[in-house]
């Protein structure tokens, strides 16, 4: 269950702000707790203080933004006509136009620290056929390897292409 919403510009904001962009920039592992609470203008005890540790606070990061991708996910799935082919298609697009739209293609391009929790791939698995369900965890390690292409700076449309090539 997500936290209330943090009030804009409190110390809680300013990290969660700054955490989106760092982690983006470097990664979960090459994130260091000091430099993530410098950009925030806070100490590290208040990172800790509200996070418990750098894993949770990208916990906290990843989870939003896991949110809104499957949010996207579902509604494009429902716009070609539910369950099937054509909807796990869409909405894998949708899912790699929106992460691209919002700058975190890094930060969802990397394998979470804990992989067993993937709400990408359970909300893939839910538009395939029961015979094909497995097929979800290829098709998303191909979504996440496309925007980590992106994050090392391969165009975006070029490799949207290519996604759709392999989904076709």
């Amino acid at each position: 269950m997500q936290e209330s919403i943090p009030v804009p510009g409190s110390a809680k904001a300013r990290l969660i702000e700054a955490a989106m962009h760092h982690f983006e920039q470097a990664g979960f592992e090459a994130a260091a707790v000091t430099e993530l609470a410098s950009k925030a203008g806070v100490t590290t005890g208040s990172l800790y203080h509200h996070f418990g540790s750098k894993l949770g606070l990208y916990t906290v990061v990843r989870d939003d933004l896991e949110k809104r991708i499957t949010d996207r996910m579902e509604g494009a799935a429902e716009a070609v006509g539910g369950p099937g082919r054509a909807a796990a298609r869409a909405a894998l697009l949708v899912a790699f136009d929106a992460t691209v739209r919002f700058g975190v293609c890094r930060l969802l391009g990397e394998t979470a620290p804990d992989p067993a929790a993937d709400p990408v791939r359970d909300t893939l698995a839910a538009l395939l056929p029961a015979d094909v369900r497995v097929a979800a965890v290829p098709l998303v390690a191909a979504w996440r390897a496309a925007l980590l292409e992106v994050a090392d700076g391969a165009p975006a449309a070029g490799v949207r292409s290519a996604l759709e090539f392999v989904l076709a």
